[in-house]
């Protein structure tokens, strides 16, 4: 029997000693992921966007065990390199970040970062990545997974596409600031401008403000105005164009959630030809008593062009809204 008892002791001390090394490892860990998180934390205060190399990759980002996850823009900015749309895809990321910084998401459980080819050339290639940009999300568990790679080609990499993928990924949400687009304001104050000079010009003789055209015309360009999508710019900042990946440039927003500024100029015109076809057709069906007026056929001509102004146009409408909603059923002559 002492022996059992003796052989029980031994055992008792061995499995405490192995008790005692999981909590130095434990402990070791626990202090190694402090450090890494103040170290993340003290360099995304002073530059935002953390530039990692081999070393500091391995160190921050591979290092186990993470509470935080790492979204990492994989680049190559040097102008040998020629690439064009990673200078742009730079300073999407760049507004991302700093609308995050400006957010009230606390600041460890994401942090932003950015590798370059010319100095993490060995990242890309323990990654497969043979092209840039490219952005990366690395979980706080785990490895990354096939969508925790952002696929530009079909998303863009606009600031807000890139927020809204980070959504689905980490669960943050990051409201994208960008200074407001003054272009539109600065052309109504043109007009106002210029309507007010001409009635200071015009003071003796204001029979034009009378005129019933006169405010049908500003009250068109009103409604264009506002139906574009010139107050949407104004308060959210969009970009005027998108740059894809391959270098193309993308004029319309491919989602019902977004527009660039282009595409509003896009708009406007096209709602501005269907209300010239409406009033062409309205002109030409308006018999008056001059017979010094247009004649029948030329009424004819004025009233089939103001019909083919309409339908094309509004085709042209209904095939943009259809690209941008998906499901959506109708179309007229475009697909």
């Amino acid at each position: 029997m002492n022996l059992y008892y003796l052989i029980g002791a031994l055992l008792l001390l061995g499995d405490l000693s192995v008790a005692e090394d999981l909590a130095k490892l434990d402990k070791s860990q626990a202090n190694g992921l402090q450090e890494r998180v103040q170290q993340l934390i003290e360099i995304s205060k002073k530059r935002g966007i953390i530039r990692f190399n081999s070393k500091t990759f391995k160190d921050l980002v591979k290092a186990s065990p993470r509470n935080y996850s790492v979204v990492i823009m994989f680049t190559a900015l040097s102008s040998s390199r020629g690439c064009v749309i990673c200078r742009q895809a730079n300073e999407e990321y760049s507004h991302l970040v700093i609308s995050y910084r400006h957010s009230q998401a606390p600041p460890n459980r994401l942090f932003f970062g950015v590798v370059d080819f010319d100095e993490g050339s060995d990242i890309f290639q323990s990654l497969g990545l043979n092209s840039a940009p490219a952005f990366i999300h690395f979980p706080a568990k785990g490895k990354p997974k096939k969508r925790d790679q952002m696929d530009i080609q079909r998303l863009g990499f606009s600031a807000e596409a890139i927020a809204k993928w980070i959504a689905e990924r980490t669960d943050l949400y990051i409201r994208v600031f960008r200074a407001p687009n003054h272009a539109s304001t600065m052309i109504l104050l043109t007009i106002i401008g210029a309507t007010g000079i001409l009635a200071f010009i015009k003071r003796n003789n204001l029979d034009f403000l009378a005129n019933s055209n006169t405010w049908c015309a500003l009250s068109i360009l009103f409604v264009l105005f506002m139906i574009s999508g010139q107050m949407w710019n104004h308060i959210r900042g969009p970009p005027f164009v998108h740059y894809t990946q391959s270098g193309g440039i993308t004029y319309v927003h491919n989602s019902s959630q977004g527009q660039f500024v282009s595409e509003t100029y896009f708009v406007m015109i096209l709602y501005g030809l269907v209300i010239l076809g409406v009033i062409l057709l309205c002109e030409a069906g308006t018999v008056t008593d001059d017979k010094s007026g247009p004649g029948p056929g030329f009424r004819r001509i004025q009233a089939a062009f103001g019909l083919g102004l309409l339908i094309f146009f509004f085709s042209l409408i209904l095939s943009m809204f259809r690209s941008k909603a998906g499901g959506y059923p109708y179309s007229f002559l475009f697909k």
